[in-house]
């Protein structure tokens, strides 16, 4: 029989915007700082975590470059004790959802009580690359340095941008629906933080200067509240793509996102007040360059694993590495079935999604289902189901009930 798994706390830092305020945080520490405030808000000893699974996502930005083990370095730098395992994966942006779900394998194992899962990203620290000196004979001469920012995604590949807006316009979705669905995100986010309703998940960062008072962050600096459907139309696309804009794309963001998660049994035994209980992660893949479409059958094959329905889902989340991907993905799950377009629409990212809260990669996924973990304690209770694309098409999609 499988055990009941339930989130126990969940928590992130603001998402910073590249070169914004959280530019001089390293890597480790950003994961430190979520890690360190999801254990300590619950008020439970470090201790009792046993294992951390941790979303990497991009190595070449850590101190270490070579073999940084990130999760270990950040867990300690939080204060859990050194007999604290760990692991750090990559799986480009589904790395924070994975890590999610190698928790909830822990723990259905008998491997562990409480995992701390997440993932963080520091795109702010990215170094540029100087391939090949050691063995080139290099002796005088112009030297060339790559940025793997530019043109992001993989070098024996299009740029991502470029197969999210050719696999949009095969699916019917316009560059308009794109730029109208970047400004309601950036609406709805708006409306949502003037509510309070990030409060629950996002700390309150004071970061130190060299000069002056610290920064106080406490909105995600993605956000744009002058936003408008004309200066979004106004922007070029970018990289060749036909459809993607810098405005209908998140940014280049910084950030981390930290999820508690135990048994039932371990959460009772501490006085812990269940958040929601996990249902089920589940995984899909699809051609590379199908990167849109790839959290349709990530979520139909969650849903069939739990004899479950999407009408079901009073909140669904899906990913904005472009506004193109709920909108392809919404299609497709409209086309096979699975209810109107527009009312499956109107239950996707109801707070705003990435284009206006950021993407900092691999914390992302674990960013969705504890937003909607969140949104569903405001609703009263329900089921919701939450979906992400990564890098040359692969998914991720969790299922979590709030009583």
């Amino acid at each position: 029989m499988k055990s009941d798994i339930v989130i126990i706390s969940a928590c992130r830092t603001p998402f910073g915007r590249f070169g914004g305020s959280l530019k001089d945080i390293d890597v480790y520490d950003l994961a430190a700082i979520a890690m360190k405030e999801c254990v300590e808000r619950i008020k439970i000893d470090k201790k009792e975590v046993t294992n951390v699974f941790w979303g990497v996502g991009d190595t070449s930005q850590c101190k270490d470059v070579y073999t940084p083990v990130l999760a270990r370095q950040a867990l300690l730098k939080a204060g859990m004790p050194a007999e604290t395992t760990s692991l750090s994966l990559d799986k480009a942006c589904v790395s924070g959802t994975s890590a999610v779900q190698l928790g909830l394998w822990a723990l259905r194992l008998g491997e562990a009580d409480i995992a701390l899962c997440g993932g963080s990203n520091s795109f702010s620290r990215e170094p540029l690359i100087y391939r090949g000196p050691r063995w080139s004979g290099f002796r005088i001469g112009d030297v060339k340095l790559e940025d793997p920012l530019f043109e992001l995604g993989y070098r024996d590949y299009n740029p991502v941008a470029v197969d999210a807006g050719e696999v949009a316009l095969e699916y019917g979705v316009t560059r308009e629906e794109q730029d109208e669905w970047a400004f309601y995100s950036h609406k709805k986010y708006g409306e949502a933080h003037a509510a309070g309703k990030f409060k629950d998940e996002m700390m309150r960062m004071e970061i130190p200067q060299k000069k002056g008072e610290p920064i106080i962050l406490e909105i995600d600096e993605q956000y744009r509240p002058n936003v408008s459907l004309e200066r979004l139309a106004a922007l070029p696309t970018i990289y060749g793509s036909p459809t993607i804009t810098a405005g209908n794309a998140p940014g280049l963001n910084d950030g981390a996102c930290a999820i508690l998660i135990a048994t039932r049994e371990k959460a009772k035994e501490l006085g812990c007040e269940p958040i929601a209980t996990l249902v089920d992660i589940t995984n899909a893949a699809l051609d590379p360059r199908m990167i849109a479409a790839v959290p349709a059958p990530s979520i139909e094959k969650v849903l069939k694993r739990n004899n479950l329905a999407l009408r079901d889902m009073k909140v669904i989340e899906i990913n904005e590495a472009f506004a193109a991907m709920p909108l392809v993905s919404s299609k497709i799950l409209s086309d096979h079935g699975h209810g109107d377009l527009e009312e499956i629409r109107s239950r996707i990212n109801p707070n705003g999604g990435a284009v206006a809260i950021g993407h900092p990669n691999p914390a992302s996924g674990a960013r969705l289902i504890m937003t909607m973990a969140y949104e569903l304690r405001r609703r009263g209770g329900g089921y919701g189901v939450a979906a992400i694309c990564g890098g040359l098409a692969q998914g991720d999609a969790a299922i979590i009930k709030v009583e």
